[in-house]
């Protein structure tokens, strides 16, 4: 149907009728654009079909991707792209007067993630159909996402995402292949034909219900699966209370992250988590059995991965299965469990690592609670048996201790590789957080920096940019990202410089206009875009960044002969719901905004925009505009980041912290092509380790802190009384937990040098294509061809129709 633009235009037609019983004349954008999806995914279906006999006749070894979020974007632009009929597509239906760029605006982005653990595993999906690999993702299909963000006199007011009200013209519903999960109820324990029997009773039974989504490779006949799992209650289910059964039922894959300040949001969070863990288990345990294989050489096909600790039920899940249904014994089922699931860690924040209390865990999940008992006693014994006497030790490592289950120490104890995902936070893990585990599990412990792909965020993103690439050095970078390298020897000519530059303004004018109509505010598309959209966490730092703007702004004021280079500081971030104080600091940059803006003097100089409810659609036109690359993180607290692979991509410098992947970045580029400044890891570490940091004395001795912080408190912004005092309070009473202050000088001088640099238009333009040259590297494709061969033993299996 895609073969010509003449047939494309013919069945385009015919399909639009038939499909909403009108003629296209009378037609909308939204009937036009839900024609077009039916057509691209039927045309995906015959490989997607095609793709999984190849898998089951194969006998192929498959890695299932279990993650809370899947932050997708839009998928229309994506397909037509890697299916390779965009072109025909986008003349067809110009030749019909539609325009391909309306009928994608008419799609919602999936409310399916908030940020960087969910982007991330968008992109290991679409790496993994790219290169022919075995593998797919498992999640939730939440009903709202996180939240859409709306910006109301500063302030961040959330309301539901609902990127389901039209449907999903992408996923099909697949409720033959539904499963029960259970909640609640008791445990009984019986002896049967010489074994101990366990049976979970009186259980609040919920009905998952997977809808799958066709994930296809780039120029590749491989189409692997997305599978979300949507909750509804069990037909005809005998309870006093249906419809309360009905809300608490439909609740668990309603929204994304629900409110855990009350225990209620509590329990609701881990009903989500086994919830996902469960059905997949099922699942993927039930197409196991079709292949009529031992169940002991279950890990022999099948890899069950875990992306951070949100799925770590898997493990007693799967010794659930493997005991109760399957009739294993323990030893059995803990062999296998173990060699079957990998497990990603994405934190190095101490108060992030997952814990549950167990007077929460316990009545919800009977069964899994006894199972992570045993799990726990059986490796506390293992632990007496090496540290003999050494109770603070084993305390230390228990699964459960002080009446709370520790969900990183289950996913250690029972994978069998552990992996952070950036050489610094790796090694962190291993020498620091983890480091009493890495001295009994060396083996386990590995690193596979992140990456993202290049197919979304420089081909689709910046179609621009990459023309350019293709007319310099050919078209094999787009299915060889580390031939981007190709490049580099290219950055000193003068006409590749100009063209870049031309590339760079188009990109920027098209953020430019977004800015006016969403910001009503009109920038210097000739100024230096300053960025940093990420999410709005205190360890981000955005308010060094706000700090920064507020010195120039002063600098300004009260020097009428300072003048600096234009620039526009850009920031997008959500605040999660209850996180108080990061709502005070989106406030304190809207504030800000409202102050630089209007005032017709500082204005010609900078002008601030906070784009509202930031998301991967919007993403996509902000990095391709970017001049500088904002990854100010305390250093020791990113374990990654990807936004800073993005910005490089697209010849974006970045200025940062020896923090997380910036490091590679630094390592890739080398330090005249980057700007780095503020605390190392180990000095942060150190601090937090002897004390020693006395925030007060930053602000009395550097005069600039000093008029900036009291700013916060003195009127400086009018109408906002005692806003910003859990700021003020929690730089100088709380003692700047993440050494803003600390970081401040040396943050002023990197930005002064990024200044000057910036007016070398020939040095700077060299710096970008350099960039550019070496962001191959941090390609997911790089990535997954690691995790496939050193954690997962799976290889590619080319899908020919």
């Amino acid at each position: 149907m895609f073969s010509n633009k003449t047939e494309f235009k013919e069945l385009f037609l015919r399909r639009l009728e038939l499909l909403h019983g009108k003629p296209f004349s009378d037609s909308s954008l939204r009937e036009q654009y839900e024609t077009l999806g039916n057509m691209v995914r039927e045309y995906i279906s015959e490989k997607w079909i095609s793709t999984n006999e190849k898998y089951r006749s194969h006998h192929q070894k498959q890695v299932y991707y279990l993650s809370i979020e899947f932050l997708l974007g839009k998928l229309l632009g994506q397909n037509l792209l890697n299916l390779g009929i965009k072109d025909i597509v986008e003349e067809g239906l110009s030749e019909l007067g539609v325009s391909l760029f309306d009928l994608e605006n008419m799609e919602e982005d999936a409310g399916l993630g908030n940020g960087g653990l969910g982007r991330l595993a968008a992109c290991f999906l679409d790496s993994l159909a790219s290169l022919n690999l075995p593998g797919h993702g498992m999640g939730i299909r939440y009903k709202h996402g996180l939240f859409e963000q709306k910006i109301v006199d500063g302030y961040q007011v959330e309301l539901p995402e609902q990127w389901l009200k039209y449907g999903n013209v992408w996923e099909i519903r697949k409720a033959d292949e539904a499963v029960e999960v259970a909640y609640w109820g008791k445990v009984e324990t019986s002896f049967e034909n010489e074994r101990l029997v366990f049976r979970h009773v009186d259980a609040e039974k919920i009905l998952a219900v997977p809808y799958d989504i066709p994930i296809a490779g780039f120029q590749t006949d491989t189409v692997n699966t997305l599978r979300l799992w949507s909750a509804e209650p069990l037909p005809n289910v005998s309870c006093q209370d249906v419809l309360k059964y009905k809300r608490n039922t439909e609740i668990v894959s309603e929204f994304l992250y629900p409110d855990d300040t009350h225990e209620e949001g509590k329990i609701l969070r881990l009903k989500q988590q086994y919830f996902l863990v469960s059905a997949s288990l099922q699942s993927i345990v039930s197409s196991y059995r079709k292949l009529n294989k031992s169940m002991k050489d279950f890990h022999h096909h099948v890899a069950i991965h875990i992306n951070d600790t949100h799925p770590v039920l898997a493990i007693p899940e799967l010794m659930r299965i493997f005991i109760d249904q399957e009739g294993m014994g323990w030893d059995e089922a803990w062999e296998i469990t173990t060699k079957t699931i990998s497990y990603t860690n994405h934190t190095t924040l101490a108060e992030a690592l997952e814990k549950w209390p167990i007077h929460i865990f316990k009545p919800l999940l009977p069964r899994i609670y006894m199972i992570v008992e045993e799990i726990n006693e059986r490796f506390c014994r293992d632990l007496w048996d090496i540290f003999p006497g050494e109770w603070d030790r084993i305390t230390n490592m228990a699964i459960i201790a002080h009446g709370v289950i520790k969900m990183a120490h289950l996913a250690i104890v029972g994978s069998y590789s552990v992996n952070g995902v950036a050489k610094i936070h790796s090694e962190i893990l291993k020498q620091r957080e983890m480091r009493q585990f890495f001295e009994i599990f060396p083996e386990k412990f590995n690193n596979k920096t992140n990456g993202i792909t290049h197919r979304r965020w420089l081909l689709k993103a910046n179609p621009e940019l990459s023309r350019l690439i293709t007319d310099v050095i050919g078209s094999n970078w787009v299915y060889k990202p580390e031939q981007l390298m190709e490049l580099k020897r290219h950055a000193y000519d003068p006409a590749i410089k100009e063209k870049f530059l031309q590339v760079k303004q188009t990109r920027k004018q098209i953020l430019a206009n977004i800015i006016y109509e969403q910001n009503g505010i009109k920038v210097d598309e000739h100024s230096i875009f300053d960025v940093q959209v990420k999410r709005l966490h205190e360890y981000k730092r955005q308010l060094l960044n706000v700090f920064h703007i507020m010195y120039l702004y002063n600098r300004i004021k009260e020097d009428s002969s300072f003048t600096i280079y234009p620039r526009t500081f850009i920031f997008g971030a959500k605040a999660s719901p209850g996180y108080y104080y990061a709502k005070k600091v989106i406030k304190l940059i809207n504030s800000l905004a409202d102050k630089v803006n209007e005032d017709p003097f500082v204005s010609q100089m900078i002008k601030v925009i906070f784009l509202e409810n930031y998301r991967v659609s919007l993403a996509e036109k902000i990095f391709p505009a970017a001049d500088v690359s904002e990854q100010i993180s305390t250093a020791s607290k990113e374990a990654s980041g990807t936004g800073n692979m993005k910005f490089m991509m697209n010849g974006a410098l970045t200025l940062g912290t020896l923090d997380g992947a910036n490091i590679e970045i630094l390592e890739e580029v080398g330090e005249d092509n980057i700007f780095i400044f503020g605390l190392k890891a180990e000095e942060v570490l150190n601090y937090y380790e002897n004390g020693g940091y006395r925030s007060t004395e930053y602000y009395h001795h550097d005069p600039r802190i000093r008029k900036v912080i009291d700013q916060l408190m003195n009127g400086f912004f009018p109408d906002v009384e005692d806003e910003f005092e859990p700021i003020y309070d929690s730089l100088l009473s709380h003692n700047d937990q993440y050494f803003v202050l600390r970081d401040f000088a040396s943050y002023v001088e990197a930005q002064e040098k990024v200044e000057k640099a910036y007016q070398n238009q020939s040095s700077w333009l060299e710096k970008a294509i350099i960039n550019i040259a070496h962001s191959g590297y941090f390609s997911s494709d790089r990535t997954i061809q690691e995790y496939a061969k050193d954690i997962w033993n799976i290889s590619p299996v080319r899908n020919t129709l």
